[in-house]
């Protein structure tokens, strides 16, 4: 079967993404595609609300995994509440990843072939993570340094 293409992926993120908005009250203005000069990040959410996914792969230009997609749809959706990576934003992105877990949308480890999936499997449970404020904050500045602190109207899913 062929790989999705960018609208066929489109469509099916957006279509995720509306549902999991609505469950936790977030309101977002477009998801788009990440443009292809993107190497660094998976995702970024601008502070007018626009969410954009890289689709593909950076090396070798094949569509990611739709689990990656959604596991970075969940992220982005996170900061549209909590603009920044803190613990009441890493609580969010890991309530909304567990809800999109439980409803199917979000299968880590499922293959798929051409958008459809190769198998149905029921929703794993997965305990809670939870996260520590002070470690993340650590490899977060060492992982950005400095001078490469995001701006104020962008936040990335890499920093």
């Amino acid at each position: 079967m062929d790989a999705p293409s960018a609208d066929e992926l489109l469509e099916r993120i957006n279509a995720d993404a509306r549902a999991l908005a609505q469950r936790f009250g977030l309101r977002y203005r477009a998801i788009e595609a990440e443009r292809p000069n993107v190497k660094r990040r998976y995702g970024v959410c601008f502070s007018d609300g626009t969410i954009r996914i890289r689709l593909r792969h950076v090396v070798t230009g094949r569509p990611l995994r739709y689990s990656s997609l959604v596991n970075t749809l969940c992220h982005e959706l996170a900061h549209l509440r909590h603009f920044n990576h803190g613990l009441r934003f890493r609580r969010l992105y890991f309530e909304i990843l567990e809800y999109a877990r439980d409803r199917a949308i979000y299968r880590p480890g499922v293959r798929e072939e051409g958008g459809a999936p190769a198998a149905l499997l029921a929703p794993v449970r997965r305990p809670t993570l939870e996260p520590r404020e002070g470690v993340a904050r650590r490899r977060a500045a060492a992982v950005r340094g400095p001078a490469a602190k995001p701006g104020p109207s962008q936040l990335s899913l890499f920093g």
